[in-house]
């Protein structure tokens, strides 16, 4: 745990990590490039809370914002920390498909 600009976040820091896109797919799967370059694949679904409720919602899914390298949905009420979402996410292999 670590808090930056009196903010608690839950996991290890990854200096400078930030989201440089994020392509919802179906099933509350999204597609995630990192400032490394690196894309990954980050399930939705295994958010727990009633924070992340909204997400449940396709028209709200569908329809991330990047704002500073987090991503945020629903006018940014919503939002993930770049490094739980690297953490959460596993390798995507473009050429497997």
């Amino acid at each position: 745990m670590y808090i930056l600009n009196g903010i608690c976040y839950a996991g290890g820091m990854q200096d400078g990590i930030r989201v440089t896109e994020a392509k919802p797919l179906r099933g509350g799967m999204m597609l995630v490039t990192f400032s490394t370059g690196e894309k990954r694949l980050f399930d939705t679904t295994l958010l727990e809370g009633p924070a992340f409720a909204p997400l449940r919602d396709e028209k709200i899914f569908q329809n991330p914002v990047l704002f500073h390298g987090i991503i945020t949905w629903n006018d940014g009420e919503i939002d993930i920390a770049p490094e739980t979402v690297y953490r959460d996410s596993y390798a995507y292999d473009s050429m497997a498909i």
